[in-house]
């Protein structure tokens, strides 16, 4: 009874990688990449400079553009740059008839001149970020897909570790150049080396989504009224009507400042002033995420703006807001400082790495069986068609939506939709090309050029652009030269496993018969 459930726990575990493994490997690498996504944009858009950091200045400079350039808006939005993201964002909403909604019309500016930044249009790194949960599908079903993936995911994790009874003495196990017990080897050693982080990563997600997958209690407290549940779990803040009369807006700084004593010292990350030129004008000045583990929605400190009166201070979240804020926060890792970002990173490409090796056991096992006909059954060679377009055809795809960014106009329209359509362009083309090639020539040509692409982005942003790795590396902008760098060493890395490939795929020298031997056999 005990072997036989080990062994429906191993057959649940290789199906439900295999039919996710490839959906899962691109959610994976995708939302580690979005670790990075404000220093992915910022790359993105080189016209947006990084300045050292002044919440004050950058403050004045976004009050005295909105104000000159629009005073009758009905609301003010105030991002503010930070180490990651250079760009003060700032954002109004036009002012219309009761009941209608005015559109938003956004700007970049220059912390030091105040003037409004030209920056090429691009996705930048939010793509990423919105493709590893939405997966470019329209709403809910992107989602809903992503979740399956995740609840899949689990379940992968959690018969993993009841199938592998000696999974931590095969932690220290490695068998270079064993074929397929290197393969899984390398899968037991990242799988055991960052099971935590698997764990939390696909729980949390589960998490995030909770409203969508289990509706039932919402349903049964509020009925078809779904709103009022989150009204009440993300309670907006109560803003003053407009009453019609002219005012004058103080000062923003002196709110920041007092809204800053509030938190103890915490960080803004937002600020909003509603009705702006009348005299019930308020503002909300809203807490920085990565000020804390816990992510908390509501953090808000608001203000009268004409008068400066303190008006109310957001309370202390609730036990199940702050259990829900911590598997966000987690899950996000707003709050990770450099260092234990890139650890977030390298986490996640162990899990990548996790299932790439997966799939490559579960074909590899049975090609063994077939390694002696001319021919491969149709079931394998989609397997394997679909292998090397997920995994090094992703690789390809990311590295055009890249190239895309730099070779485009700056002026060209849709830019930012012609980056994505690159994406999957270059997807696709892989995908065609797997089909035509076959075994491990389709990987040792696809990785090759990966590695191209990635290797010359540094190049290409040298050429397009002025902010290469000799300007980047001297003015201390770590964000535009991390990029080209990790680019520079992505392309290395799949380089050398190229070449790995390459030679494991050459047939071996057939060895020849010693002379001696030859002579008494011709002899006898």
């Amino acid at each position: 009874m005990k072997e036989g459930f080990r062994q429906a726990m191993a057959w649940l575990h290789t199906w439900a990688g295999l039919i996710f493994g490839w959906l899962l490997f691109a959610i994976f690498l995708t939302g580690t990449l979005a670790y990075f996504k404000e220093e992915i944009s910022h790359w993105m858009q080189p016209e947006v400079q990084a300045h050292p950091l002044d919440d004050v200045r950058s403050l004045n400079v976004a009050q005295q553009y909105l104000q000159e350039n629009a005073p009758t808006a009905a609301r003010w939005f105030i991002n503010l740059p930070d180490a990651r993201d250079p760009g003060l964002s700032v954002m109004w909403q036009d002012k219309v008839d009761p009941g209608k909604r005015g559109n938003f019309i956004q700007k970049t500016l220059d912390p030091l001149t105040g003037l409004a930044v030209q920056a090429r249009e691009s996705m930048g790194g939010e793509f990423f970020y919105r493709f590893h949960f939405q997966l470019q599908m329209p709403h809910p079903w992107g989602r809903w897909l992503s979740t399956l993936a995740a609840m899949v995911m689990l379940v992968a994790l959690i018969t993993g570790i009841i199938t592998h009874k000696k999974i931590f003495k095969d932690f220290f196990t490695f068998r270079p150049r064993k074929g397929q017990r290197s393969w899984l080897d390398g899968h037991n050693a990242v799988g055991v080396l960052v099971l935590p982080f698997h764990l939390m990563i696909t729980y949390s997600s589960l998490v995030i989504f909770m409203s969508m997958v289990m509706p039932a209690p919402i349903l049964a407290s509020y009925g078809n009224d779904t709103r009022a549940f989150f009204s009440e779990v993300f309670p907006a803040t109560d803003n003053a009507p407009a009453l019609g009369q002219p005012g004058r807006l103080l000062p923003l700084a002196s709110m920041y400042e007092q809204a800053r004593a509030q938190w103890a010292g915490g960080h803004v990350g937002r600020v909003a002033v509603n009705n702006p030129s009348d005299v019930n004008a308020s503002v909300n000045v809203f807490r920085a995420g990565s000020d804390s583990v816990v992510h908390d929605f509501g953090s808000t400190v608001s203000f009268n703006g004409t008068t400066g009166e303190l008006l109310r201070v957001s309370g202390e979240p609730s036990l199940p807001a702050v259990v829900g804020g911590s598997f966000y926060g987690l899950h996000m890792g707003h709050f990770a400082g450099p260092v234990l970002r890139w650890l977030y990173f390298i986490c996640g490409l162990a899990g990548t790495a996790m299932i790439g090796t997966g799939l490559v056991i579960w074909l590899g096992k049975r090609q063994l069986k077939h390694a002696k006909t001319d021919g491969m059954p149709f079931e394998l060679r989609l397997v394997e068609v679909l292998n090397i377009a997920s995994m090094s055809g992703l690789l390809i795809a990311i590295a055009a939506f890249f190239w895309a960014n730099r070779l485009l106009p700056v002026s060209f329209a849709e830019r930012s939709s012609w980056e994505v359509q690159a994406f999957f362009i270059a997807w696709g083309l892989s995908l065609l090309h797997a089909i035509l090639r076959r075994g491990r020539q389709g990987w040792v040509e696809q990785l090759s050029v990966a590695a191209l692409l990635f290797m010359a982005i540094p190049v290409l942003n040298a050429l397009t652009t002025s902010h290469h790795l000799g300007v980047s590396l001297a003015s201390g902008d770590w964000a535009m030269a991390g990029f080209d760098l990790t680019c520079l060493a992505s392309g290395l890395f799949l380089a050398w496993a190229a070449r790995k490939m390459q030679r494991r795929s050459a047939p071996a020298a057939k060895p020849e018969r010693p002379r001696t031997l030859t002579l008494k056999r011709e002899a006898h």
